[in-house]
């Protein structure tokens, strides 16, 4: 296991690569895209109320505040000590609801645990920024899985919060461990409901349970990338697959999505699994895909640059190199791809701008921040 951590304050300025550095993109793209920044190893992007600046997350333990008028990056500190290997590192990143008044920002990771285990922690602090570099102070862990395991896998650890800012959804993955996900005792292949401050909320579904089991809003799930409210108010959680069926759900209290019972994949040794039936009494997916676009991320579009696409859902992946655009049924519970665009790497994060643009983060170690436009503006 290999540990990387942010120390003391420091008055570090980083450079953008050159501004606009076009990027080619097929044919036929709906999108003009340019490079604007460098990563090491990027995984979620999150635009600053009020200024439209970035917070990005590198999975190694380190994250960049971006100022996209000006050009400039500043390294982060006071983030937590990370796991860093095979999936785990530095995680999500969201602004608090209240981070206006606050200056509070939600932060995940793959956290060191006794040994070589691990677990998904997630924890909140306030961003302060001067001319040189940007600080998480008074950064404190506010959840956790409840089992450590000796895997580097599926930690999910993706954040959302409800539309009225009252609750935090928390994406927590199987980690690999499959039969935890049908096993209440546990918080694993869950999404967690918190308040804000960690503690599980009122109402739950299996709230009169206490300790983990009060967390759980919904379970059976496996590696959950994907994590957002609709413009309805209504939750959605993509999915990987194991050998095929990665799926969009959408999210409602107690229910049971079926796995490891039941899944439109296969296991990687090439054990076959259960497709869902119609009795088998588990919420299917919205849609599944076979073969996997190998989600990385995703946000439902609210802005005016792309405004045939409102209220849709704009996934990134990682093993199509490809945004995915589908469209969602929150009465009905179901989904439809409507389009795929292709990327010339693997795409990890995305996010919507004020302006409407789209905001991408590339996967790897040499990896860029993309501003995606309409192409031919």
């Amino acid at each position: 296991m290999l540990a990387a951590s942010c120390g003391a304050f420091a008055n570090v300025e980083t450079s953008a690569i050159a501004a606009g550095e076009p990027v080619e993109l097929e044919d036929g793209s709906p999108f003009a895209a340019e490079a604007l920044l460098q990563l090491e190893e990027g995984w979620a992007v999150a635009v600053e109320p009020g200024t439209g600046n970035l917070l990005i997350t590198e999975k190694g333990g380190t994250a960049k505040y971006f100022d996209p008028r000006a050009g400039t990056a500043k390294d982060v500190t006071g983030l937590p000590e990370v796991a860093y290997g095979g999936q785990g590192g530095l995680g999500d990143v969201e602004f608090g609801p209240d981070y206006a008044n606050s200056g509070t920002v939600y932060i995940s990771w793959a956290k060191p645990d006794e040994g070589e285990a691990t677990r998904a922690a997630a924890g909140m602090g306030t961003l302060s920024c001067d001319e040189q570099a940007c600080a998480i102070t008074d950064f404190r862990q506010i959840w956790q899985q409840s089992v450590a395991i000796q895997s580097f896998g599926h930690f999910s650890h993706r954040i959302a919060f409800s539309p009225d800012g009252s609750h935090l959804f928390i994406s927590s993955g199987d980690r690999m461990q499959q039969d935890p996900a049908q096993d209440n005792s546990n918080n694993l292949g869950t999404v967690v409901r918190l308040n804000l401050d960690g503690t599980p909320a009122a109402g739950n579904p299996f709230a009169d349970a206490g300790g983990a089991t009060a967390e759980i809003w919904s379970y059976g799930q496996r590696n959950m990338l994907g994590l957002d409210f609709d413009a309805t108010g209504q939750l959605w959680a993509l999915e990987h697959g194991p050998r095929g069926g990665d799926e969009l759900n959408m999210v409602e209290p107690g229910n049971n999505y079926g796995w490891p019972v039941r899944s439109y994949g296969e296991n990687y040794n090439g054990d076959p699994i259960e497709d869902h039936s119609a009795d088998d009494g588990f919420v299917k997916p919205a849609i599944y895909w076979n073969p996997v676009i190998a989600p990385g991320g995703m946000t439902f579009y609210d802005g005016d640059m792309f405004a045939d696409w409102q209220g849709q859902l704009l996934v990134a992946n990682l093993g199509s190199q490809s945004i995915v655009r589908i469209a969602t049924d929150a009465e009905s519970g179901s989904a439809t791809e409507e389009a795929r665009y292709a990327f010339p790497r693997r795409l990890r994060g995305i996010a919507v701008a004020d302006d409407g643009a789209l905001w991408v983060v590339e996967d790897g170690g040499e990896g860029r921040l993309l501003r995606l436009t309409p192409a031919g503006e």
